[in-house]
């Protein structure tokens, strides 16, 4: 959706015969879609402009304007409230870190593979993890889902240098189909909807220190669990808080970290921002020093059977217990088969309608999902968020962003401040008052 929407606003915005015209960007009177319009419109100044999110996010409350806050993708009530300036921070730390690159991104490749029918996977950090929707023993179609087995993801994995898969949920499909193929295949069990213990987040930082590849991650539906682990690597190793690491992994796979899960992540950030700076430290001394990177050995829990080698391993009526989460099973459906369930309804949803390559035309809500903002391009000639010419048109500059001058007078490059650019556009909110309504979900 926001590259779609990036895409479309860039057109207009280059577009000659618009140069003097006011664009309105808009959305009816639903509080929902205010607050969905409001992260677009921010999100694409905090990219294309260069701004701080606190600066885009002053303008969006500029006339004392409120959004409701985003909710998490859980069935009960809301335990965590998520703000557009969470997520416009967010976005800005992607940027920072390189996360966010329209330039090799193609989003027809995007689309596919987040399908359920085709693997329902997303790069939450591009190279390095990858969250996806647990395997089965056999290809099939379960409640409505399709679950894929594990041969079924090992071409694409192969193709994405994935070295190490990790294992969230109970043993559904056995570890040596994938480890037979060469990866390395770690079982790091928690009950869904729960969040792990310290021994298991330890556990899952130093498999991921350590790992030579990138890292596919999943439990039963890839979304809780998965992020939440995911969530700690990133406030370890790239000191996001933790509202920016909920906000950015939600962006990339809507619906991601749940319930109390949120809340831990929220209540770690402080230890593993420490954790990360006795980490750097010792990488930095060890380097000073010559030494060899960190060993592949793995302290933690010896509970915990890694690849069948773990040599104090749990008997087999432990190890059963273990890995036993029939508990939650006994009411019918578990949280991640529901996820699952409202995930393939909705992607159904938004692929009945045709896309047009020329207009770029997004096929989810987002068309209309804005708030009314006014952009005023400049009067003196230069298009201050333009395009560059890109020879496949698949593929467009999401960091890079250079902005072209209409006739190719003048070029402004990503890395320099563009001032010009910034003074020549007003934000200007058009909203009215709306009763409140429920949060929305962060798509």
């Amino acid at each position: 959706m926001f590259y779609r929407f990036c895409c479309k606003l860039t057109k207009k915005l280059k577009s000659i015969t618009l140069l003097r015209k006011k664009i309105i960007f808009y959305t009816c009177g639903d509080q929902k879609k205010q607050a969905n319009a409001a992260y677009l419109i921010g999100s694409y100044a905090v990219m294309n402009l260069n701004m701080m999110p606190e600066d885009a996010y002053s303008l969006l409350v500029s006339r004392n304007s409120t959004y409701i806050p985003f909710r998490d993708a859980s069935f009960g009530t809301c335990m965590y409230n998520l703000n557009i300036l969470d997520c416009l921070r967010g976005v800005h730390k992607a940027l920072q870190y390189g996360w966010l690159d329209f330039s090799n991104f193609d989003v027809e490749e995007y689309e596919h593979y987040e399908r359920a029918e085709n693997g329902d996977l997303n790069w939450i950090i591009p190279g390095k993890f990858l969250a996806f929707s647990g395997p089965h023993p056999k290809s099939k179609i379960e409640n409505g889902y399709p679950l894929h087995a594990p041969e079924a993801y090992i071409p694409y994995f192969r193709n994405h240098n994935i070295t190490t898969i990790i294992r969230l949920n109970k043993k559904m499909y056995d570890a040596r189909r994938f480890t037979e193929s060469g990866f390395e295949h770690h079982d790091l069990f928690f009950v869904d909807g729960s969040t792990p213990t310290d021994a298991i987040v330890r556990k899952f930082l130093n498999i991921c220190e350590n790992a030579e590849g990138a890292i596919a991650v999943h439990c039963k539906a890839g979304l809780g669990r998965t992020g939440t682990l995911i969530g700690c690597y990133m406030m370890k190793h790239y000191c996001l808080s933790a509202a920016e690491a909920i906000a950015w992994i939600r962006i990339c796979r809507p619906g991601s970290i749940i319930g109390p899960q949120q809340n831990f992540v929220e209540d770690k950030q402080n230890s593993l921002w420490a954790e990360g700076d006795v980490f750097r430290g010792k990488m930095l001394n060890e380097q000073e020093n010559g030494k060899t990177a960190v060993t592949r050995i793995l302290s933690g829990v010896d509970d915990i059977t890694i690849n069948g080698s773990n040599k104090n391993r749990a008997s087999k009526k432990e190890e059963m217990d273990l890995y036993n989460d029939d508990e939650e099973e006994r009411n019918g459906l578990t949280q991640g088969d529901k996820l699952r369930a409202l995930k393939s309804k909705r992607q159904a949803r938004s692929s009945s309608g045709s896309l047009s390559q020329e207009e770029n035309k997004i096929h989810t809500r987002s068309s209309s999902q804005s708030l009314r903002v006014i952009l005023q391009a400049s009067v003196q000639g230069v298009n201050p968020l333009a395009l560059s010419d890109h020879s496949d048109s698949r593929k467009r500059t999401r960091t890079s962003l250079p902005a072209n001058a209409v006739g190719g007078r003048h070029t402004v490059s990503r890395g320099r401040k563009a001032r010009s650019s910034l003074q020549s556009i007003r934000f200007s909110r058009l909203c009215h008052s709306i009763p409140k309504a429920r949060a929305p979900l962060l798509r």
